[in-house]
Parts: C-alpha cells; sequence; structure tokens
C-alpha cells in the first residue's frame, strides 16, 4: 500500500553498493524506515532527497519490515544548517537525540512539530545552543524523566528553588536542599530558563538574550541529568561537545 508523509530525515545508512536506509521522523507515522534504491548513484532521482536534515514529502511502499522510497518532494534542505560547521553537528545531536529516545511507528504530531520548528529556527540563525537546551528540556518528557521545576521536589513549598538535586529529580527549596549533599547550586536565571524551556510552545520563543555564563551552566545541568535520568551516549554529542569548545575557545 502506497503511503504518503511529510517528514524529516534523521539517519541515513548505505546498503549495499547503490541503496540507502532512510530513517525519518514523520508527522503521520512517527519513526520509519525506508529503502532508497539507487540513492548512491548520482543520477539517481533520489540523490538529492536522499540526505539527513531533509525535509519534504515521502510516498513510499508500506511493508511489515522497511519500506521502500517511491517518490520524494524536497520542501527545504536547511541549507544554512548544512553548510555551516556549528550549525550541522547542533542539527545532527538533535536528530540522533530523537532517533534514540523514539520507537518505529509511534505517533507523535507534537513531537514532529518541536524537530521541524527547532530545525527551522537554527536554519533562520536562532542561537544554536538555547534551541538545543530547549530540545533537550522538552525530549526529557518522551523519555518519561523530566524533573520537577514548579516546586520543590521534597516538601512542595511553590517558592522552592534554591539548588538542583540529581538525586531526587527536581528543586531544593532552602529548607530541604540539605537532604541532597551532592545538590547543584543553580542561579535563579537557569531555574527561570528550565521551567520556560519545559513548558513553552516552540513556536513563540521569538529572541532569548542568554548571558555565557547562564548557557554553560544550563548545559552542565542538563549533561549531568541526562547522564543520570536518560543515559543516551550519543557519537554525535562528544562531537558537538568538540566543536563548541572551538567556538568557545
Amino acid at each position: 500500500m502506497l503511503q504518503k508523509v511529510e517528514g524529516i530525515i534523521i539517519r541515513t545508512n548505505d546498503y549495499g553498493e547503490t541503496n540507502k536506509i532512510l530513517t525519518l521522523y514523520t508527522r503521520e507515522n512517527g519513526k520509519i524506515a525506508l529503502m532508497a534504491r539507487g540513492a548512491k548513484r548520482p543520477k539517481s532521482r533520489h540523490a538529492s532527497s536522499a540526505q539527513l536534515f531533509v525535509y519534504g514529502i515521502f510516498i513510499y511502499q508500506s511493508s511489515r519490515g522497511i519500506g521502500t522510497l517511491n517518490q520524494a518532494d524536497v520542501i527545504s534542505s536547511f541549507r544554512d544548517v548544512r553548510s555551516d560547521l556549528r550549525l550541522t553537528t547542533h542539527a545532527a545531536y538533535i536528530v540522533e537525540l530523537i532517533d534514540k529516545l523514539t520507537e518505529d511507528n509511534s505517533r507523535n504530531p507534537y513531537l514532529f512539530e518541536l524537530l521541524y520548528q527547532t530545525m527551522n529556527y537554527l536554519d533562520e540563525g536562532s542561537d544554536p545552543d538555547i534551541l538545543t537546551r530547549i530540545f533537550e528540556t522538552k525530549m526529557l518528557e518522551v523519555a518519561g524523566t523530566s524533573p520537577v521545576l514548579d516546586r520543590c521536589i521534597l516538601c512542595g513549598n511553590p517558592e522552592g528553588g534554591a539548588s538542583f538535586s540529581l538525586k531526587h529529580s527536581g528543586l531544593l527549596c532552602r529548607r530541604c536542599e540539605m537532604e541532597d549533599e551532592h545538590r547543584l547550586s543553580v542561579s535563579p536565571s537557569v531555574i527561570k530558563l528550565l521551567r520556560l524551556f519545559q513548558y513553552i510552545d516552540i513556536k513563540r520563543i521569538g529572541n532569548i538574550n542568554v548571558k555565557e555564563e547562564t548557557k554553560k551552566q544550563l548545559k552542565t545541568l542538563l549533561n549531568y541529568y541526562y547522564d543520570e535520568y536518560v543515559g543516551v551516549r550519543l557519537k554525535s554529542k562528544k562531537f558537538l561537545d568538540q566543536v563548541d569548545q572551538l567556538y568557545e575557545s
């Protein structure tokens, strides 16, 4: 049966001498895998469309296993993202994160929109560090490990946010912070931004100007949290950290 989906290519793998297996995240069917026959040939009709980050309309023959790509109409290749090393590494991390944290054929239009809007903002020149932190924060919900950010995790104090506890997965007020001797001290700006990232509609982020020190705190906290609760090891993350160091120096 032929199916038509709106999707973004989040992974490509060579298959044999001439073919590619494409992993797409789609609005209609979630994550799917398609065989693009002959896509490695320069003159193939799939050559330009079977590339990482390509966003378009894909028509494929579905099956129990990997489907077969029939036609792809490219809407955007996110050219600016692909031509800039820093943006490319952020985008590669984002698509690998969604690949690792989602199941095949699990429909989630909200998650597709999050991916599309994040890629679009990257392509339009929004701050890649902030976009990546927003994406990471929202993907914690997908992983089922979102921290408590609107109150003290232990006593429920709505004003509580003096420090962050990895042990208890949330904020601690001043009265409860001694319950975790390994708590992380974070600035009020970091707490405010994490709350914003958790709840804001990605379509409405606008321009968010953040100090470099606050960015570093956000990155450190989320790195620790992912290591503690998500536990995914991504090749793209290591390369992203190396590239970010180049831009920080």
